[in-house]
């Protein structure tokens, strides 16, 4: 059904949907990101039963092209259709996001609006949901203007102004006037579809412009910022505040690697640094729904302890599981839901957690500043941070099969430490700022010195080996290192020395539960352009950054890795870490305003 990752994210923050170069939609799970996908053909293209499913086609007859783009800064996608005899069809996707009693109105619902631009096209409706992670299509009745599916939590119900019979039989038929689809839930559709539809998406249009006009964009690369923000803020679930690292599962990392994750789950580590790039943007309101998300987390962890990951409602159990009716993306198996990750110790976590907070402290635009009684909370999660700095863990890459001491975790505990007595002091604490810079002081002095090999002149990734990891260069992104202290000069060196492969950047080149990899993290790329900028090799950082915008998909997006020799998107898609990557790096590249006032 779809042989590449060149696909098109529409969404509300509350559900969403992938849309192929033919206008399909192949993937979208209901209620929500991590739920039963109600349009699972991107990991079913060859079903076992060879009637394909899992997907919804507006097929123009005879078509021969179709143009897409997005409606200027929105998720909403504008496909051109047109056949061999030059009639065409305007097809347009969404999912209605707009402000109803002063609230946010997100439902779990998909609209297409087909607009007839020239001739007499014809066009075929295939609607062919599936449930139970795609192991059939659900029970199904029908009315004069709905067809209803019974799908498990939540029936779906499509609601249109088109012949609902020729739907059900997929046969073509002529578009002479615009045609309205709702697939929302299984309730009356209130009030005139045609115009309540061109409401949606007049006020959706509006909804979205105005998010996208108080963001502060960099003068330089602002349509690559702003579409990278708006797939950043899709990626929130608005209703509980979790940011998920991606809108998929199992997309392999690599051909036939079976490291096929499941990612469509909040881990503390990625939504981190999502809110760390929208903020330097100045979307607040992300920051305010993941910290209020995070107080969730941190009131509900048991004896403190936080877990890498968790369920977009804060649910603490992901356990990892087959879908064996789905043969897999490209048909590279297997498809996993849930994610056994979320037991595994990963003592990053707990800075990640602090450094998340510790804006609210000092920051006067919010809503909901930070108080004492947060401080008192987030030291709870510093204890674990100090307490745990110098304990073997599995670490940001989530090896499976070994622990060790990785200095990226103890950075980040040392980062907690540092930022505590940072808060401390902007609430006129001195007894505890003293108390957390001490601490953070002891832990600087253990990294540097059991991470630290003098013979190669490096940070080493653990430290008890000699491993080199990306990670190590974030040591200048946490303000551990200063840019021009020898440690970290000799740290890039040895790390671009043995992690580049030409533009990109692997993770790491030891072998782990799954042999070498094979292609580079596409983040890594971005934390090298970073340092490569920060160091005075600014012309390098930008030949590097051109060339990942030039990797993008149509759509102006990024997966998590990319095959280095051919260029290939592979992993997880829209995956946070990329585009995070790149919106860093274009503010820190980009010219300031001031350059042209």
């Amino acid at each position: 059904m779809s042989d590449s990752l060149n696909l098109w994210p529409i969404g509300n923050c509350q559900v969403s949907a992938l849309v192929d170069v033919s206008g399909r939609l192949v993937w979208a799970c209901v209620p929500r990101v991590d739920g039963d996908p109600l349009f699972s053909a991107l990991l079913n293209p060859e079903p076992r039963d060879g009637e394909a499913t899992g997907f919804w086609a507006l097929d123009l007859e005879n078509c021969v092209s179709v143009e897409q783009a997005y409606r200027r800064n929105t998720p909403i996608l504008m496909s051109t259709m047109t056949d061999a005899a030059g009639n065409a069809v305007e097809v347009i996707d969404f999912c209605p996001r707009l402000r109803r009693f002063d609230r946010t109105y997100r439902p779990t619902a998909f609209v297409r609006i087909v607009r007839p631009l020239r001739g007499s096209p014809r066009l075929r409706v295939r609607l062919r949901p599936t449930c139970a992670l795609g192991a059939h299509a659900p029970p199904r009745t029908s009315g004069s203007n709905h067809i209803r599916f019974e799908l498990k939590p939540i029936h779906m119900r499509l609601t249109t102004n088109a012949a609902v019979s020729l739907i059900e039989s997929e046969l073509p038929f002529r578009v002479e006037t615009p045609l309205y689809f709702f697939l929302g839930p299984d309730e009356p559709f209130h009030g005139e579809l045609d115009a309540s539809l061109e409401q949606m998406l007049s006020e959706t249009t509006a909804d979205w412009q105005l998010w996208v006009r108080g963001l502060a964009t960099p003068v330089d690369w602002q349509e690559a910022v702003i579409r990278a923000a708006i797939t950043l803020k899709l990626c929130q679930h608005e209703e509980t505040g979790a940011i998920v690292a991606a809108l998929t599962t199992s997309i392999p990392e690599h051909a036939d690697s079976q490291r096929n994750w499941d990612y469509r789950y909040c881990w503390i580590r990625d939504a981190y640094y999502t809110v760390q790039a929208l903020n330097r943007l100045g979307a607040l309101d992300v920051l305010e729904g993941y910290l209020s998300y995070l107080r969730n987390i941190v009131d509900g962890a048991k004896h403190g302890r936080i877990q890498p990951l968790y369920g977009v409602l804060g649910e603490t159990s992901l356990d990892e599981s087959v879908a064996p009716q789905l043969r897999g993306y490209r048909g590279m198996g297997p498809v996993r839901v849930g994610n056994l990750a979320y037991m595994q110790e990963q003592h990053d976590a707990y800075g990640q957690i602090v450094l998340s907070n510790v804006q609210a402290f000092f920051d006067s635009r919010l809503l909901r500043p930070a108080t004492q009684e947060d401080f008192e909370s987030l030291e709870k999660v510093g204890e674990h941070a100090w307490r745990l700095h110098d304990q073997p863990d599995a670490g940001l890459w989530e090896l499976r099969g070994r622990r060790d001491v990785h200095t990226y975790s103890a950075a980040m505990s040392w980062a907690a430490c540092d930022r505590l007595a940072n808060a401390a002091a902007a609430l006129a604490l001195e007894d505890r700022r003293a108390s957390w810079s001490t601490r953070a002081s002891e832990i600087r002095n253990k990294i540097e010195a059991a991470a630290w090999r003098p013979d190669s002149e490096t940070m080493s990734a653990t430290f008890s080996g000699e491993q080199l990891d990306a990670s190590l260069i974030q040591l200048l992104d946490l303000r551990f290192f200063a840019p021009d202290d020898v440690r970290f000069l000799g740290t890039l060196r040895a790390v671009e020395a043995g992690l580049r492969r030409g533009s990109h950047m692997l993770r790491y080149a030891t072998e782990d539960d799954f042999g070498l990899p094979a292609t580079a993290f596409n983040v890594c790329t971005f934390w090298l352009i970073e340092a490569l900028h920060t160091t005075g090799r600014a012309s390098d950082a930008r030949v590097l950054f051109e060339e990942m915008l030039s990797r993008r998909t149509p759509a102006g997006l990024l997966s998590e890795d990319i095959d280095p020799n051919t260029g290939e998107l592979w992993g997880n898609y829209p995956q946070t870490y990329s585009l995070v990557g790149l919106i860093n790096c274009a503010v820190l590249l980009s010219r300031p305003w001031s350059a042209l006032r």
